[in-house]
C-alpha cells in the first residue's frame, strides 16, 4: 500500500471521487430534499471549501513555501499561522468541503460515501507520509504544533 503514498494529486482524487459520486446517483432514488434548499445549502458548503482551500494555499504563499502535497520534503517552511492556527489541513477540508457540496447537490444516497471515503484515502496516503516527512524536516517543532492543532477540525 506505501506505493499510493505521494502518487495522486489530492486534486486529482477528489475529481476521480466525484466522479463516482455522480456515476453513483444516477441508478439511486433521489432524497427527497427542497430544491432550493439543496441548492442553497450545497452553494454555502462549497464556498465555505473554496474559503478553506484559498486561506491555505494564501498562507503557504506569504511563508513561500512548496504547495506541491507530492512532495512534502521540498517544504522549506513549517506554516502555523493563519488558517494553520485551525487545522494542519485546510486545502484537504476545502476538498471535502467540495466533495460534500455535490453529494448535497446530487441528493442521492450513495455519493454521500464519497466525502468520508476522500478523508479515509487522504489520511492514509496523503496525510500520513506528509506527517512523517514534516516531522523530519521541523523536528520537534512539528511535534509540538501537532499536539496543538487538529488534523481536520
Amino acid at each position: 500500500m506505501q506505493a499510493l503514498e505521494h502518487r495522486i494529486p489530492p486534486p486529482l482524487v477528489a475529481a476521480l471521487i466525484a466522479a463516482a459520486m455522480w456515476l453513483l446517483a444516477s441508478p439511486t432514488p433521489l432524497l427527497a430534499v427542497p430544491e432550493l434548499l439543496r441548492h442553497g445549502l450545497s452553494l454555502l458548503i462549497a464556498t465555505t471549501g473554496l474559503v478553506f482551500d484559498l486561506l491555505g494555499l494564501l498562507a503557504f504563499r506569504a511563508q513561500r513555501t512548496t504547495i506541491n502535497p507530492l512532495q512534502p520534503a521540498r517544504a522549506s517552511a513549517m506554516v502555523t499561522s493563519g488558517i494553520y492556527r485551525v487545522t494542519r489541513n485546510p486545502m484537504y477540508i476545502g476538498l471535502a468541503l467540495l466533495l460534500l457540496a455535490w453529494a448535497v447537490h446530487l441528493a442521492s444516497l450513495w455519493p454521500l460515501l464519497g466525502p468520508p471515503l476522500f478523508v479515509l484515502y487522504m489520511n492514509r496516503f496523503q496525510i500520513r507520509p506528509e506527517e512523517r516527512a514534516l516531522e523530519s524536516l521541523f523536528g520537534e517543532a512539528y511535534s509540538r504544533y501537532a499536539e496543538r492543532v487538529r488534523r481536520w477540525l
